[in-house]
Formats: C-alpha cells, sequence, structure tokens
C-alpha cells in the first residue's frame, strides 16, 4: 500500500516526490543512526513521504513525541498524522524553514534528517535549504541527505561547514549513497 501511495504522489509532482519507490530501509537505517542517543533534544525530517525513513528513526530508538516532521504534500501529511498521532507532523515548506517552523519559537533539534529530492531543484535553493537546517541544530550536528548523484547534492563553498558521505547503498531504487552537513565544532 505505501508503494501504491508514493507512486500517485510521484505520477502527480515528479519534482517534489522525486523517486518512483520509498527509500530502503538499509539506507533508512544508516540516515537513522546519525541521530544522537540518548537524545536530549528532538529530530527534524524533512520530506517523510510515506514515512519510510521515519519508521528508521523511531527503530533508532526516538520517540514518536520527539519527532517533528515537515511535509509539502498535503495527503502524505494526514497520512503520517494517522499513522504517527503522537509526532508533530507540519504541512509546509522545507526551503523556508523559519516560517514553516516559526510556531516553535526558535526550537533546536538533535539532528536534521532529510529525504527531499534535492537535485530535483536549483542549487542556490540547495543552498538556501542547507542554511535553514543547520540553522536549526546545534554546530557540530548533522543535517543527513540522501542522494542518488554521483556528486555532492548541496556544493558548498564554506570552509567552517564540514562534509561527508557513506558508501553507496545498492539495494536502494535507484542506489543512493548519505551526505552529512555540519558547522565545525
Amino acid at each position: 500500500m505505501e508503494q501504491v501511495r508514493f507512486f500517485g504522489a510521484w505520477a502527480r509532482s515528479p519534482k517534489t516526490v522525486g523517486a518512483v519507490a520509498p527509500t530502503s530501509s538499509e539506507t533508512a537505517d544508516l540516515m537513522a543512526s546519525y541521530i544522537t542517543s540518548p537524545n536530549d533534544l528532538p529530530v527534524l525530517e524533512l520530506g517523510p513521504g510515506t514515512g519510510a525513513i521515519t519508521k528508521a528513526i523511531f527503530r533508532s530508538g526516538i520517540a514518536e513525541r520527539d519527532l517533528y516532521a515537515v511535509e509539502y504534500d498535503v495527503k502524505f501529511c494526514r497520512d503520517l498524522s494517522q499513522r504517527f498521532p503522537q509526532a508533530s507532523i507540519i504541512q509546509g515548506d522545507a526551503f523556508n524553514l523559519d516560517e514553516t517552523l516559526a510556531h516553535l519559537e526558535g526550537q533546536k533539534f538533535d539532528c536534521v534528517i532529510s529525504g527531499l529530492p534535492l537535485l530535483n531543484f536549483t542549487p542556490s535553493m540547495r543552498l538556501k535549504f542547507l542554511q535553514g537546517a543547520l540553522g536549526n541544530i546545534p554546530h557540530g550536528r548533522p543535517l543527513v541527505q540522501f542522494s542518488y548523484g554521483i556528486r555532492n547534492p548541496i556544493e558548498v563553498d564554506d570552509a567552517s561547514i564540514s562534509i561527508n558521505r557513506s558508501r553507496w547503498v545498492f539495494n536502494n531504487l535507484p542506489p543512493a549513497r548519505v551526505w552529512t552537513y555540519s558547522y565545525k565544532t
């Protein structure tokens, strides 16, 4: 059922969904492995879609009440709210986090985990996205982003930002790798 909902959303809006299948559990678990445990801050997920990465976040030990998720698609928001009633599901724009998260009055997060299809957006939008994400987490904590591309999905010309990449995850459709971005401490 999850794949049917995902494919339907992709057919309606391929630019904002960006893939024809949900993220594999191996990729999702790799992304969730960057969460601090034990955790004093909630986690921010951007672009949860059908919840493939969301489930990995919960498998990592994060309580449902400690997850804030920003999703653009109204139908995905409705479904996520029903499936994860204690999580804070926010319908909004992950490229404008100042406005989307304004009601949280400066809440910081342990890390930002993103399933957004960044390669579908311009380099300037990707940089704006990076700045918004890093502005919501403490220095040294990561923005965790997966990508199907060979090259870094966010080209950064800032020596204060550390960038790392994982190995390829070949059982993802298509194969993906996980990138992390953080301000150096």
